[in-house]
């Protein structure tokens, strides 16, 4: 378990670079616009969003060398573009130079969600797994917690502050890059193409205890229920594939992008002062981290389904509350107390469930594809919402928005009561014939 335990941790510090990656730029955001002269509109869709496309790109097509060239090949290309994005970003000189290389990150972005969950949770044993994969989505909300943190140690240094700002994370990329070329190929990837010998090794390695030849024998069963050329799209495979759409789907219509990059603004419409920034940047990370930590300790204990309960409850009753904020115009500290509700909410129930729960339910020879349809769904609807927030904000009003996301998480709580299957304990080759069965 050990050596589970420390490959797991290895490859879930994508997510810390994919956390610090998403946030660093806001630490620069003004000095940029204001260096490079650039239009509010070009400065927004190209110098700030040049990462968010790449994450589309990424997460589109991950799941094309994630099951062609293997987990561990994709995840060390990962590390790759996270450290070429960040020198090059620090040493761009125009804003066209500097969104490429955001987009280079980006692509490191969109793909991390997909090989590192698939990677650690064909390592894990499935008593563990919501844990291990866990380790994925705290790394990500530390790696936000600390690109806040080094942002403002940073913006001291002068005219040039931006660029160790986005500079600054190639040191962990790099770290990272290195640590990821000592973790074993995943055994049930090697499996699907054959290399039943590198596999053994590595099931060996992973649990010197079990019946080898027995685990390989499950696999391959998983494998021989397949055919040739099949995709996630295929009639059987309906189920699986409707759970990833949903369960993405429902993580943003909860609001949740679009609170954080609008935090500051949802204060002063509270009408706050601006000098809560701080409070929300420094606030929302530090609620984000502990609250994902309670989640993964807690999801193979308690099961998935019931972190989606205690979530959705905490969605539908902090969303509600910040709708009445808004039409009842109540002032001071209620606002930002029901947004940090519905960040704990957020991150004990959909932060900590999601990429746990959508590397599970796709069999191991589509499970980069299954992956990469899910994540598609999240960081497509991630790009489309907050940009839309805005022009709601000033059109409908922010009461009736949050009354709209509050609706959307009593559909949830609907979805996970009737419809999401528990995946708790249960191995990946048993959750394969169980999701397919009926097709």
């Amino acid at each position: 378990m050990n050596r589970i335990l420390v490959w797991s941790i290895t490859v879930a510090l994508a997510g810390f670079l994919f956390g610090f990656d998403t946030v660093v730029i806001s630490g620069a955001d003004k000095q940029l616009q204001a260096l490079w002269e650039s239009s509010d509109s070009f400065h927004g869709w190209v110098v700030i969003s040049g990462a968010l496309w790449g994450t589309v790109l990424g997460a589109l097509f991950a799941g094309i060398p994630t099951n062609k060239f293997g987990r561990k090949i994709t995840l060390i290309w990962i590390g790759i573009l996270f450290s070429v994005s960040a020198i090059g970003s620090a040493l761009a000189n125009d804003p066209i130079t500097f969104a490429i290389f955001r987009f280079i990150g980006g692509i490191g972005v969109g793909v991390s969600t997909i090989a590192a969950p698939a990677y650690i949770s064909e390592i894990s044993p499935a008593n563990s797994r919501g844990k291990l994969v866990g380790f994925y989505q705290f790394s990500l909300v530390f790696g936000i917690l600390i690109a806040f943190l080094s942002n403002y140690m940073l913006s001291g240094l002068g005219e040039n502050s931006w660029r160790w700002m986005v500079g600054v994370e190639g040191i962990p990329a790099i770290i990272y890059t290195l640590f990821v070329l000592t973790v074993p190929k995943s055994p049930r990837w090697l499996i699907t193409q054959g290399r039943i010998d590198e596999a053994r090794k590595v099931l060996k390695m992973i649990n010197p205890d079990q019946d080898v030849d027995e685990a390989i024998n499950l696999i391959q069963q998983d494998d021989n229920d397949t055919e040739v050329g099949e995709s996630i799209f295929m009639k059987k495979y309906r189920f699986p594939l409707i759970l990833a759409f949903l369960i993405a789907f429902f993580n943003q219509v909860s609001g949740i992008n679009a609170f954080l990059y609008y935090a500051p603004r949802i204060f002063e419409e509270a009408g706050l002062g601006a000098s809560t920034a701080l409070l929300s940047s420094v606030g929302i990370g530090v609620t984000n981290m502990l609250f994902t930590l309670l989640g993964i300790n807690l999801i193979d204990r308690l099961g998935r389904k019931q972190l989606m309960y205690i979530g959705s409850l905490g969605y539908i009753v902090s969303l509600s509350l910040v709708a009445c904020a808004f039409f009842f115009e109540w002032q001071g500290m209620a606002v930002p107390i029901f947004l940090f509700v519905f960040i704990a909410s957020h991150a004990i129930g959909q932060g900590s469930v999601i990429w746990v729960f959508i590397s599970e339910i796709f069999p191991n020879h589509l499970r980069g594809s299954g992956q990469a349809f899910g994540s598609s769904v999240h960081w497509i609807l991630a790009a489309a919402i907050p940009a839309a927030v805005p022009f709601l904000f000033s059109t409908i009003g922010a009461g009736t928005v949050f009354l709209f996301f509050a609706f959307m998480m009593v559909l949830q709580l609907l979805w996970v009561h009737f419809m999401m299957p528990e995946t708790k304990g249960v191995s990946l080759e048993e959750l394969s014939k169980k999701l397919t069965k009926d097709n």
